[in-house]
């Protein structure tokens, strides 16, 4: 499917954008064209790896526009702004993606819900979880004034099952069913919600987790793009089938193959 320039005058926020899934999901929004909103609390310049204002550039260098939103997702006053800054620029919002997320340190790979400090709950249910609903909250307004827009919830296998542990995967659950319900919700102004999991990403994080043996390799066929993930929500959005959709849980790997999507790694 070629995606390339199809969504230009389209305008998209991807939350927790300066590295990872989140990065990878601007660029694959701006290869299609977008003006892509990019939060994140890594602040810098343009030439700095892993900050907002390096995944501007980057969607800028993909063919869409890159615009640099400082935002911590724990602070409300800061997400009304950045909504209100949108509609006062673009007057529109087509897609929002909540991606923003608090990885524990040290990370929770294993252990028992009782070895762990309570403060895992609170990272991975607070911007992972509340985090999704507060801007999900925030941006519904102007999303909902045209039919035709999507969020998505990036979520994870966790939802499903069993995953390094307890708080974990009622985080991502809850984002899961949070989509279901969003998607009734908004039936009625003919926009969309969707849950999307991505599968064995190599993002900065992971392979260095790999390169420390916190983690297992990846199998190279089947490790996606961070790319892949923007180029699927890309391919969602252009679905005119994608009420359908709306309420589902998704993945990457299965939405890349039903709309016939290349994984960028694999051209």
């Amino acid at each position: 499917m070629n995606l390339q320039g199809r969504l230009k005058n389209r305008v998209a926020v991807v939350t927790g954008a300066s590295k990872g899934i989140g990065k990878g999901i601007a660029e694959g929004l701006g290869e299609a064209g977008m003006t892509v909103y990019v939060t994140g609390r890594s602040s810098g310049d343009a030439i700095t790896p892993l900050t907002i204002e390096a995944t501007a550039a980057s969607v800028d260098a993909f063919g869409g526009k890159g615009i640099a939103c400082q935002v911590d997702h724990n602070n409300d006053d800061q997400v009304r702004a950045l909504f209100e800054r949108v509609e006062a620029e673009q007057g529109r919002l087509d897609i929002l993606v909540n991606n923003a997320y608090q990885i524990p340190n040290p990370p929770a790979f294993s252990g028992k819900f009782w070895q762990h400090p309570i403060s895992i709950w609170d990272d991975q249910c607070g911007v992972g979880l509340r985090g999704y609903y507060s801007t999900s909250v925030f941006g519904a307004g102007l999303l909902t004034k045209n039919p035709g827009g999507l969020i998505v919830n990036i979520s994870s296998r966790g939802g499903r099952g069993y995953v390094f542990n307890t708080a974990y995967g009622v985080g991502k659950a809850g984002v899961d069913r949070m989509a279901q319900d969003m998607a009734i919700e908004m039936k009625e102004f003919g926009c969309a919600a969707v849950s999307l999991s991505p599968s064995k990403v190599k993002t900065e994080f992971i392979l260095e987790q790999i390169e420390r043996g916190e983690l297992p390799p990846m199998d190279p066929a089947v490790a996606q793009s961070v790319r892949l993930s923007g180029r699927v929500i890309a391919a969602l959005a252009l679905d005119p089938q994608l009420m359908e959709r709306s309420g589902q849980i998704l993945t990457v790997a299965e939405v890349a193959e039903a709309y016939d999507v290349v994984d960028p790694d694999r051209e």
